[in-house]
Order: C-alpha cells, then sequence, then structure tokens
C-alpha cells in the first residue's frame, strides 16, 4: 500500500484493515503473514538472484541491477504525456459545505459534520453526492444531516468495485446485494 492509503487506514479514531476493513488490534502481529514472508522465494527483478520475500528490501537496497530496473521503469512512466486530471471529479476528498474545511474522505466528513454541524440547518449541497456523475451540484438537501446518515453512513467502494457511469440505484442494489453475501 502507498503511504496515503495506509495512513488513511490508521486513524487515530479508529484504525482498519486496508483489505478488508476490519478494526485493527494495537500491537497485534500478522505472524501467519510474517511466516509466509519468510518461507516464500522469489527472483530479484533486477539480478534474478532467488532469495525469500524477507530479504528482498535489503537486496534491493544495494543491487545496482535492482535500481537500474527501477529506473527504466520510473523514465518509462514519466515519458507518456500525463492524462489531463482536470477533467476527472475528485470522489475521494471532500470540502465540508458548511464551513469548507477541506480534504475530507467520506468517513471523515459524516464525522465532522456529525461533531460540529449537527444543528446547523442550513440547506446545503451535498459534497459527495455532487462529484457523482448522476449528481446535481446545484440541489441543496432540505436536511443535509439526514442525508448524510441514510446515504453515506459507508462508502460505496467498500462494497462493489465502482462504475461511477452506472446508474445511483444500481449502484445501491450492487452494494446491498454484496453486503448480503459478505454475512
Amino acid at each position: 500500500f502507498c503511504t496515503p492509503c495506509l495512513q488513511e487506514c490508521l486513524k487515530p479514531k479508529k484504525p482498519v484493515c486496508g483489505v478488508c476493513r476490519s478494526t485493527l488490534s494495537p500491537g497485534s502481529r500478522a505472524l501467519d503473514l510474517e511466516k509466509q514472508i519468510e518461507a516464500t522465494e522469489t527472483a530479484c527483478n533486477g539480478c534474478n538472484k532467488k532469495m525469500y520475500l524477507s530479504k528482498m528490501r535489503s537486496h534491493a537496497a544495494s543491487c545496482s541491477k535492482y535500481q537500474n530496473y527501477i529506473m527504466e521503469g520510473v523514465k518509462a512512466v514519466t515519458k507518456e504525456p500525463l492524462h489531463n486530471t482536470r477533467n476527472f471529479p475528485n470522489r475521494f476528498t471532500f470540502p465540508c459545505p458548511y464551513c469548507s474545511e477541506k480534504n475530507f474522505d467520506q468517513e471523515g466528513l459524516v464525522e465532522h459534520c456529525k461533531t460540529l454541524h449537527s444543528m446547523d440547518a442550513k440547506q446545503v449541497v451535498c459534497p459527495i453526492c455532487a462529484s457523482m456523475p448522476w449528481g446535481d451540484p446545484n440541489y441543496r438537501s432540505a436536511n443535509f444531516m439526514e442525508h448524510l446518515q441514510r446515504r453515506h453512513r459507508f462508502s460505496y467502494d467498500t462494497f462493489v468495485v465502482c462504475d461511477y457511469d452506472a446508474d445511483e440505484d444500481d449502484m445501491m442494489a450492487q452494494v446491498l446485494m454484496r453486503s448480503l453475501r459478505d454475512k
């Protein structure tokens, strides 16, 4: 996992596993995973020397052929023109519609609004819904707090691979079916 994703999973309020989203116990180690890393053999992508995964990090730090392999990959990626990211809406972080504090994930926005704005009756646009293809960026919810509680208690992508071109009702049906299977 990349650092931003891990940081998101390790929020102080409730750290969760990056894969299954179950709550992490402080100080618990994944001993089964450690054993698997100790017992799994692989080859270095630079020099093809075989070694256990547990030794790969230290080997990669000193293997000049591996360093060259990484640099070739970096050069290949940087030669390709970057896509214009302005054409893609941000569906991962949102501003608070009340105080404009920025960079909340969906759960963070719900918690922030519950904590600081639960009594605010001002009609606001839901930034989560507005970022979706089916969302109306001008629709002001009559009761935004209730909307958050009902619509955004969890993220769609927790349960399905999001197809943002799909209709919202189809997405909700997929989420409900997946959640029933997971029980």
